[in-house]
């Protein structure tokens, strides 16, 4: 199924899309988290890019906007402290949706994707001082999109995702002797459309899809000792432990997570329908807290990224509508709908 076929799926459950969020905001005026709205996003409206942070700047780019059998190649700069955004380099490969981007090294790296025709394994390097992308040693597996990417040790780990079959291999690229090795596959089934965190020196990956099932195992990345470990379930009903809350609704795909204060977050993306129910997850206890919901529209396929411990969502879509909006999240701020 390609990304267009995606889509359309998509679309087919827009009925229940209202229905989610009522049922969501119903309970939120007892959950905390204060979701603040920052300046646009300057490119256009797009869903399914990336994002990678070099210092104190992110960057995000390529993705669709919904114009048939085109994708996207610019990419824009994030000034944090002053809410701004530049327009930097354009992308150095094909346009593409559906690739995954990794920080290392000082470089930011982009890599797989789909071009609207043809999945890639290209990868490419940004150099943000001269602003200027290096093509540099391809992605050694098969050529796939709906992937998920991490950093660990200044290497960028890549693996899971669709190459026509759904996909649980790892691979770790080191930069500063471009060359990739494989590394121990996720364990559990297969995925694709997952999402990934790092939390100290471990990764988690959660949520995502495969034979026509919404996955709620949760796995946690030791990269020292190249090992997988399965952590509790995240699915409704999952575990039989009185002090794991029974009413979980984070499986899904399409999410998107960051990391801060040393705590997991997934937000929007969903099962059947664009959502926007927020968890955070505890590695010390293994446990998920709901915290408000994300403020703006439901979506799929948005970006996410930290800058100063502060974390930033933008982009994705609802069915054929595609964004542009920005925000921050304060997890132990009470949410203020007038921000």
């Amino acid at each position: 199924m390609n990304y267009t076929d995606r889509l359309s799926l998509a679309m087919l459950f827009v009925i229940s899309l209202t229905f989610n969020a009522c049922s969501s905001s119903d309970d939120d005026e007892d959950l905390m988290g204060n979701w603040v709205e920052l300046g646009s996003f300057e490119g256009v409206p797009r869903s399914d890019a990336v994002a990678f942070v070099i210092d104190k700047y992110a960057y995000v780019g390529t993705g669709y906007d919904g114009v048939e059998d085109e994708r996207l190649k610019d990419f824009w700069r994030y000034d944090a402290e002053k809410d701004f955004w530049t327009q930097v380099a354009p992308f150095g490969g094909v346009a593409r949706n559906g690739a995954v981007a990794f920080s290392a090294n000082g470089k930011g790296y982009v890599t797989t994707g789909y071009d609207g025709k043809d999945k890639l394994k290209d990868n490419w390097e940004y150099d943000a001082t001269s602003n200027t992308w290096t093509q540099r040693a391809d992605f050694p597996a098969s050529a796939r999109y709906g992937s998920v990417a991490f950093t660990l040790n200044n290497k960028g780990f890549v693996g899971t995702g669709y190459d026509g079959n759904i996909l649980k291999d790892f691979w770790a690229y080191s930069p500063t002797s471009d060359s990739w090795e494989q590394k121990v596959s996720i364990g559990g089934k297969k995925r694709r459309d997952a999402i990934t965190f790092v939390i100290d020196d471990k990764a988690y990956v959660c949520t995502g899809s495969d034979n026509g099932q919404y996955l709620d195992d949760l796995w946690e990345y030791d990269a020292n000792e190249d090992a997988w470990t399965q952590k509790r379930d995240i699915g409704k009903d999952a575990n039989e432990d009185e002090s794991y809350d029974d009413d979980y609704q984070i499986v899904g795909i399409n999410g998107t997570a960051f990391t801060m204060n040393g705590l997991g977050y997934i937000t929007t993306g969903g099962p059947g329908s664009p959502g926007k129910l927020t968890w955070e997850y505890n590695p010390d206890s293994d446990l998920w807290e709901q915290r408000s919901d994300f403020e703006a529209s439901p979506r799929y396929s948005a970006v996410s990224f930290v800058i100063d411990n502060k974390p930033y969502v933008t982009t994705g879509n609802s069915g054929g509508y595609y964004f542009d909006d920005v925000w921050t999240f304060k997890p132990n701020e009470e949410q203020d709908d007038n921000d």
